[in-house]
């Protein structure tokens, strides 16, 4: 059986894009990754015939064996590489194999030994993902949880767009290198070609999707101007390209192939589940692959006319996965049908596990109240429903080495908290008060952040002795009214607007109370930041924020006290004033007993390690049933 891959090998570099029958038999190939393994040449592939099936044996390279790797099936999966003598000495990865006559490059997964108990071919597919691009907690996530989960031996390959602004930003993606492979996808009534860029970096594959609708300024889905119009297309791009990364890219040697689990984060990688139901396995291919959507955040559903299904690519059959009807109350005018296509929707129909960013969350959207109109629809599969709390980048949020904060401190050493908040002090011309109670604020200025509830709150918040920072940028009004109220309470409000890394670190390391008021919060990053650094989170208890942030009690634990912050509902101006006047009473006058917070907080398990562990069950949980087929 002829079946050596000619995609993206060092045979063709721009091949022709096979058909998914054609592709299905490429699967069990071997291919050669030009950036990570161009010294490895064939000499012979030798076959042999069993049974009346064909498969691939093994690869020889001067004493070196590519054994190849099967699943339960026989298909071959993979190659792994096997020394033939005790010549042969294995490095880490990126590293050589020396064996006396050439140096063949290795990869970590062929060598080391895994924590996990199953390993998995996992596939993120994201519109953003950090260092490359970030506005949010969707690119914290997608730029951590894949190296956390790549420690405990998976493969991990992350699917992005290759955004190009004409700014420094670019300079992010100067270690992605092209991989010289073109693929063609169809979709909004053409033929586009996207190319592939990679790099190789703590132990995951980043792949990056290039095309010129990713080269614009602006953020990743808008500018100045507001969301960009083609957005639909663009990610449109993205899910496609994405389900061909599996099979056409020969990372390492070979590629992912069709056993792979996807993970779809939110509605721009919405369309990955329904492609591999709707184009892949109706021909065979992706029949054992799984995939499992993630919500980061419900209220975003990618959700355009119904005229724009034919711009998915789609078969016409498939309409009813994605289709939506607005609720009468939403529509525009009388004659208006209501009738839309829902890119999130037609994921939650087809993946065969849903995930959120916190347990609280998972129950949430199953409610009328937080579900956005798709509760009856998450409440129908809440037996494939869970959720995961985020973890934190611990090696960026830490107090005792992080760059961005004047003085360090630790669990040990808690001096340096009250030198990063004199510094604060001193950079915003804030009076030099030690003892003073200050309470901070850093997010996105808008409803959902409940800054309606800050603004009708802070004048009767600041008739006390307390200073109040706030650092984030919005909505016009919100963004007027802070430097608005900093001119009238000069000495005890200060509102920096925009966003700035530095200033963040620093007003999390160097406040004593976080304040976040979310309406609702699938997770939340920020009360995890602080916790972290010792900073006391009042939060409205919903979600992520319920979850992680566990009120206070000084009677508990035969009196040394439990909790690491304070949970208020409902959401209200009065709830939020009285739980920051406790807060503010308890750092006054019970100093032992905020002590107490702030060590339970600096000592909460919040690393990625302790997410994967839990990431692994699910995964495990989605392949115990078949996957989803119409």
């Amino acid at each position: 059986m002829e079946t050596l891959l000619q995609s993206c090998s060092i045979f063709t570099p721009k091949p022709p894009v096979r058909s998914p029958v054609d592709r299905q038999l490429a699967l069990s190939s071997f291919a050669i990754n030009k950036q990570r393994s161009c010294n490895v040449k064939l000499k012979a592939i030798s076959r042999s015939s069993q049974e009346g099936s064909s498969s691939i044996e093994d690869v020889r390279k001067d004493g070196m064996l590519l054994g190849a790797d099967k699943d339960e099936s026989g298909s071959v999966v993979g190659f792994r590489l096997i020394p033939q003598s005790g010549e042969t000495e294995v490095s880490n990865s990126h590293d050589t194999i020396t064996n006396g006559k050439e140096e063949v490059i290795v990869d970590d997964d062929s060598v080391q030994t895994t924590s996990a108990e199953v390993t998995y071919n996992i596939v993120f597919v994201t519109s953003e993902a950090a260092p490359y691009s970030k506005t949010g907690g969707l690119g914290d996530v997608c730029g951590s949880l894949p190296i956390a989960l790549a420690e405990r031996g998976h493969r991990v390959m992350v699917v992005s767009p290759r955004y190009l602004n004409g700014g420094p930003n670019d300079k992010k993606f100067a270690g992605a290198l092209d991989l010289d492979c073109r693929v063609k996808v169809s979709c909004s009534g053409g033929v586009q070609e996207v190319a592939f860029f990679h790099e190789y970096r703590a132990g995951v594959d980043w792949v990056f999707v290039d095309h010129p609708s990713y080269h614009r300024p602006g953020t990743p889905y808008g500018d100045a101007y507001g969301a960009f119009g083609d957005n639909q297309f663009r990610f449109t791009l993205l899910c496609h390209a994405a389900c061909e990364a599996p099979l056409v890219l020969p990372l390492g040697g070979f590629t992912y192939g069709e056993n792979c689990l996807f993970l779809a984060n939110d509605w721009h990688a919405g369309l990955v589940p329904v492609l591999l139901a709707a184009k892949y396995r109706p021909y065979g291919v992706y029949k054992d692959a799984r995939s499992i959507v993630v919500i980061h955040n419900l209220a975003h559903q990618g959700v355009e006319p119904a005229s724009t299904y034919s711009n998915f690519g789609l078969p016409p059959e498939w309409y009813g996965a994605l289709g939506w009807v607005f609720p009468t109350w939403a529509r525009t005018h009388a004659l208006d049908t209501g009738e839309a296509v829902n890119i999130l929707k037609g994921a939650l129909v087809t993946a065969d596990r849903i995930l959120t960013v916190s347990e609280g969350y998972s129950w949430e959207i199953t409610t009328p109240e937080g579900g956005n109109g798709l509760n009856e629809l998450l409440t129908s599969r809440k037996i494939v429903v869970n959720g995961i709390t985020n973890g934190i980048d611990l090696t960026e949020w830490n107090p005792s080495s992080d760059v961005h904060i004047p003085s360090h401190y630790s669990l040990e050493d808690l001096s340096g908290k009250i030198e990063c908040k004199i510094a604060l002090q001193k950079e915003l011309g804030l009076p030099i008060r030690p003892d003073c109670p200050m309470i901070g604020f850093i997010g996105r200025l808008d409803y959902q952040k409940g800054i309606d509830i800050i603004l009708s709150g802070t004048p009767d918040l600041l008739q006390d002795d307390v200073q109040f920072v706030m650092l984030g940028s919005g909505e016009k009004q919100y963004e007027d009214w802070m430097r608005a109220t900093e001119a009238t309470f000069k000495d005890k409000f200060r509102g920096w607007v925009g966003f700035n890394v530095p200033i963040s670190h620093r007003i999390t390391a160097g406040c004593d109370i976080l304040l976040m008021p979310s309406r609702f919060e699938p997770c939340g990053l920020n009360q995890l930041y602080a916790m972290r650094y010792g900073t006391v989170p009042v939060v409205h208890a919903t979600g992520g924020l319920g979850d992680t942030v566990k009120t206070f009690n000084p009677f508990a634990d035969e009196g040394r006290g439990e909790g690491t912050g304070w949970g208020f509902k409902p959401l209200t101006r009065e709830s939020m004033l009285d739980a920051l006047r406790i807060a503010i009473e308890t750092y006054r006058k019970h100093k032992s007993s905020w002590r107490g917070l702030m060590k339970r907080g600096m000592e909460r398990d919040s690393s990625w390690n302790n997410a994967a562990v839990k990431y692994e069950q699910v995964f495990k949980w989605a392949f115990i049933d078949p996957p989803y087929v119409s």
